[in-house]
C-alpha cells in the first residue's frame, strides 16, 4: 500500500511539474559582432513589461548563443551589452511552450563604431543591411506574413536604428492586424515612450483599446490623438472614424469638421458628415454634404455609389 501511495505521489508531482513547465516560456538568441562573428560573454537582460517587476539575466556562450528558461509569458525588453561594444535591445513577446527564437543581436565594436562615425565603408554596409531589413519587412507585411514581418522589423531595432519609435509603430500595426491586442498595445506604448505625442501611435492605440473593449481608454486616447494631430486633417478624419465605430456621432461630426477646417478639400469627411446628418434626420444638410463630396470626384467607388443613391432618394422628383 505504501508503495502505491508513493508511486501515486510521484505521478501527481510529475504531472504538476509538467503543468508548471507548460505554463512557462523560454527565449533563445544569438549575439554577433558587425562581421557576423559570435560575441562571447555578452550580458543578456530580460525585463518583463507586464506591470510586475521581473528581471532575468544570462550570458552568451562561445558561439554567441544564449538561452533563458522559466519565463512568465508576455512582452519583454531584451538587452545585450558587453564592454567594447555598442549595446542593443529588442522587444519580444514570449509565448508558452516551445522557446521563442529572437532575431540576432548585432553589436558594433567600439573600433567599428569609430570607423562608422567617420563615414567609413562599414557604415554604408550597415545602412545597406538596415535598408534591406526594412524592405524585407514591408514585403512580408504586404504578403500578410505578419510573424515574419514582425521578426524583420525587430531585426531593424537590433541595429540601433535612428528612429526606433517608427519601427515600434510599424510592429504595432502588424500585431494589430493579427488582433494580438496586448502586443500591439505594448508596441504603441513603446513608440510613445520614445516620442511622446506621436499622433499615429496615439490614434492606433485608441483603435486597439476600442477593438479590445476598453472604451474608457479608447476615448482618452482619441482625445489625445485629436490634440497631438491638431493640424493634421488625416488624424482628425481617422479620429472621426473611430468615434463612428464607437457610436458617438456628435464627436465624429466634430472631428470631420476639424479635418475640413484644416483641409477644405478632404472629400471623405464630407461624405461622413452627410451620412451623420441623414442619421440625425437633417435632410438638407445631408444632401449638401453628399453633393460636396461628389464634387471632388472621389475615388472610393463604394462611397460614390452610396452618395449618389442617397441623393437620388432624398431629392424630390422634378
Amino acid at each position: 500500500m505504501k508503495r502505491l501511495l508513493v508511486a501515486g505521489g510521484l505521478m501527481v508531482a510529475c504531472l504538476l511539474l509538467g503543468a508548471e513547465a507548460r505554463a512557462q516560456g523560454a527565449a533563445r538568441g544569438k549575439v554577433l559582432d558587425e562581421k557576423g562573428q559570435p560575441v562571447e560573454g555578452a550580458a543578456i537582460t530580460l525585463d518583463y513589461q507586464g506591470g510586475v517587476t521581473r528581471k532575468y539575466t544570462t550570458k552568451s556562450n562561445k558561439k554567441g548563443e544564449f538561452t533563458q528558461v522559466g519565463l512568465q509569458p508576455g512582452m519583454y525588453r531584451v538587452t545585450a551589452a558587453r564592454d567594447g561594444y555598442q549595446g542593443g535591445y529588442l522587444d519580444v513577446r514570449i509565448a508558452l511552450g516551445e522557446p521563442t527564437y529572437m532575431p540576432d543581436f548585432k553589436l558594433m565594436s567600439a573600433a567599428a563604431a569609430r570607423t562608422a562615425a567617420s563615414g567609413g565603408a562599414d557604415m554604408e554596409k550597415a545602412n545597406a543591411e538596415l535598408r534591406q531589413l526594412v524592405k524585407d519587412g514591408q514585403a512580408l507585411a504586404a504578403e500578410k506574413k505578419y510573424d515574419e514581418a514582425i521578426a524583420a522589423f525587430q531585426g531593424v531595432l537590433a541595429r540601433n536604428v535612428a528612429a526606433p519609435e517608427e519601427v515600434h509603430f510599424r510592429i504595432g500595426q502588424l500585431q494589430a492586424e493579427k488582433k494580438d491586442w496586448p502586443a500591439a498595445e505594448a508596441s504603441y506604448l513603446k513608440a510613445l515612450e520614445i516620442k511622446p505625442g506621436h499622433a499615429g501611435a496615439t490614434l492606433e492605440l485608441a483603435n486597439v483599446y476600442q477593438s479590445s473593449g476598453q472604451k474608457e481608454k479608447a476615448a482618452e486616447q482619441m482625445a489625445k490623438a485629436q490634440a497631438s494631430g491638431a493640424g493634421d486633417a488625416n488624424v482628425q478624419y481617422s479620429t472621426g472614424i473611430l468615434h463612428i465605430n464607437a457610436g458617438r456621432q456628435d464627436e465624429a461630426a466634430a472631428a470631420f469638421k476639424k479635418a475640413i477646417a484644416i483641409d477644405p478639400n478632404h472629400a471623405e469627411s464630407y461624405y461622413h458628415l452627410g451620412t451623420i446628418a441623414l442619421n440625425q434626420n437633417n435632410v438638407p444638410e445631408a444632401i449638401a454634404h453628399l453633393e460636396k463630396y461628389l464634387s471632388f470626384n472621389p475615388t472610393s467607388a463604394q462611397n460614390v455609389a452610396t452618395a449618389q443613391a442617397l441623393i437620388k432618394a432624398l431629392k424630390p422628383a422634378k
